[in-house]
C-alpha cells in the first residue's frame, strides 16, 4: 500500500494544505472529525483522489483497562467514513486510575510511555488484539516521544516493538521526531531502534519540529524540521522505502510556502539517502534490514500479482493468537501507571526509581498543555482572562488532575476562577460568568437571553 508524500491536515491550515503541490495523501486527528460528515477541506480532498487517514490519540492502549469499546467504535466509524486503508494510534496510556486501582480516573491528556517490560507487552498485545478485531482496516501503532523513562525495563525501544509486531501483526507507523527526542532525552540510539525493529513493517513515517530547551528537547509539532531529525530519516530510508511519509505541524502554523519548503527537504533526504539500485549480478546489501525490507515488498508484490490482499496478515484470522494478559499482569500495571500519573498531575509522591527531576519536567509539560488545548477548545478564556489567562490556568491545574475532556476542564477552570474571586475586572467577570452559565446549564439560553447578555456586555465595555 504506498501513500507517498503527506501533511497533517489541521483545520487552521485547510486552505493552505488544500493549495499544496505534489500532496498524495493527508493525516487527520480522529477526535477532531464528526462521525457522520466530513469537513469540506476533506470532502474536497477526498474527491481529487488524495487519501485521508485518521490518526487516534485517545485509545491509551498502553493502558491497563481493555480498549474503551465507544473509543473503538468511534475510531472505526471514521474510517468507514473516510475509506481509509488503515488507521493509526499510539503506544501509550493517556488515563489511570479506575476500578482497577479503587482509585479516581485520572486524564494525562497527553500520550504517556508504557515501560518497556513483559507485563505491559503482555497488557499492550491483548489490547491490540482487542483493536484490531473492532476496526474495519488495519491498525498501524507510533512510538512515542518522552520526557521519563521506567525503572526497570527489560526491552530496548527496538526489541519491544519488534516482539509487538511479532505477536500481533500490527504495522508501525515511525515518528523519526520521537526517535530523536528519545536520543536527546533519554540517551537511546536511533540507529540502533532502527536496526532492532522490523522495518518491513512500517506502514508510513512521522516527520515533525521541535525545540531544545535546557538539554530537553521538547516535541512540540510547533517548530520547523531540524536537520537532526532529518538525519533519522536518512537512517531509516538507508534502510527501508517507507510507504509513505508524512509532515506533521500542530500549532504556529507558519505560511504555505515554509510547509512546501519543509516538504522538499523531507523529499531531497529521501532521495539523498536511497541506497544505489543494484543491477543483476550486483553484491547485496549491507545491512540485514534491507534485505528483510526488499523480500517483504517482493512478497508483497507477489500477492498483488495474484490477486491476494497483502495487509490479509493484520486484520483477518491469519494473525498469531494472542493469549490474554497473565492473571495479575493488569493490576500490577494498573498501580504503576496510575502512580505515576498521579505524580505528574496531583502532586503525590513520585514513585520509586524515577528521575525527579525529569518528573517535574514532564508535570509542568502537562500542564502546560493543557493550558494551550483549553484556551484552543475555548478561546473565550484568555480573551477574557487576557494576559493573565495561563498564568490563571497553571496555577489552578497545580494539583488538580483532569478527569474529564478539555471542555470540561474549560468549565472547571472558569469556575475555580469565579469561586476564587477573579477576575478582578468586573466587566470581564460578568463577561465570565455568562461564559460559565451558557455551557454549564441543563440546556443553552435561549436567543433572546443571549441577545439580552449580549447587549449588557456591550453596554459595560463603552
Amino acid at each position: 500500500m504506498e501513500l507517498g508524500i503527506g501533511i497533517g491536515w489541521r483545520p487552521e491550515i485547510a486552505d493552505e494544505v488544500e493549495a499544496l503541490a505534489g500532496i498524495d495523501w493527508v493525516e487527520a486527528v480522529a477526535e477532531n472529525l464528526c462521525a457522520d460528515h466530513l469537513p469540506d477541506s476533506l470532502v474536497r480532498l477526498r474527491e481529487r483522489g488524495v487519501r485521508v487517514v485518521p490518526h487516534g490519540v485517545a485509545l491509551g492502549l498502553g493502558g491497563a483497562d481493555r480498549p474503551d469499546p465507544v473509543r473503538l467504535a468511534s475510531l472505526a466509524a471514521r474510517a468507514e467514513l473516510l475509506g481509509t486503508p488503515l488507521v493509526t494510534e499510539h503506544i501509550a496510556f493517556v488515563r489511570a486510575g479506575g476500578p482497577l486501582t479503587a482509585s479516581p480516573r485520572l486524564e494525562a491528556g497527553h500520550l504517556l510511555p508504557v515501560p518497556r517490560t513483559r507485563d505491559a507487552l503482555d497488557v499492550l498485545c491483548e489490547n491490540v488484539r482487542i483493536a484490531q478485531d473492532s476496526l474495519p482496516v488495519p491498525l498501524a501503532l507510533e512510538n512515542i516521544a518522552a520526557l521519563i523513562t521506567w525503572p526497570g525495563e527489560e526491552l530496548t525501544e527496538g526489541r519491544f516493538l519488534a516482539e509487538l509486531v511479532e505477536r500481533t501483526g500490527v504495522r508501525l507507523l515511525i515518528d523519526v521526531a520521537n526517535l530523536h527526542t528519545n536520543h536527546v532525552n533519554l540517551g537511546q540510539d536511533p540507529a540502533k531502534a532502527l536496526d532492532e525493529l522490523p522495518v518491513e513493517a512500517i506502514a508510513y513515517v512521522h516527520v515533525a519540529g521541535g525545540v531544545e530547551k535546557n538539554g530537553v528537547w521538547h516535541d512540540t509539532h510547533a517548530h520547523p524540521v531540524t536537520a537532526p531529525v532529518l538525519d533519522v530519516l536518512a537512517e531509516l530510508r538507508s534502510r527501508v522505502d517507507p510507504p509513505g511519509v508524512l509532515l506533521e505541524r500542530d500549532d504556529a502554523f507558519p505560511p504555505a510556502g515554509e510547509l512546501a519548503g519543509e516538504l522538499d527537504a523531507i523529499r531531497a533526504t529521501l532521495r539523498r539517502a536511497a541506497p544505489p539500485t543494484r543491477g543483476p549480478g550486483a553484491a547485496p546489501g549491507v545491512g540485514s534490514a534491507s534485505a528483510s525490507a526488499s523480500a517483504s515488498a517482493s512478497a508483497s508484490a507477489s500477492a498483488s500479482a495474484s490477486g491476494e490482499d497483502p495487509c490479509r496478515a493484520v486484520r483477518g484470522g491469519d494473525r498469531p493468537p494472542v493469549a490474554p494478559a497473565p492473571a495479575g499482569t493488569r493490576d500490577r500495571t494498573a498501580v504503576a501507571q496510575a502512580a505515576l500519573l498521579s505524580a505528574l498531575v496531583a502532586g503525590t509522591p513520585a514513585p520509586e526509581g524515577f528521575d525527579h527531576r525529569r518528573l517535574r519536567v514532564q508535570s509542568r509539560a502537562l500542564a502546560a498543555k493543557r493550558a494551550d488545548v483549553v484556551a484552543k477548545v475555548a478561546p473565550e478564556l484568555p480573551e477574557i482572562l487576557g494576559d493573565g489567562y495561563r498564568a490563571a490556568f497553571l496555577a489552578y491545574a497545580d494539583g488538580r488532575p483532569m478527569s474529564g475532556g478539555y471542555r470540561r476542564d474549560a468549565l472547571d477552570f472558569a469556575e475555580h476562577v469565579l469561586i476564587a474571586g477573579g477576575p478582578a475586572d468586573p466587566a470581564a467577570r460578568r463577561r465570565l460568568t455568562y461564559w460559565w452559565q451558557d455551557r454549564a446549564g441543563a440546556r443553552p439560553p435561549r436567543r433572546g437571553t443571549q441577545l439580552i447578555r449580549a447587549a449588557r456586555a456591550a453596554l459595560v465595555g463603552r
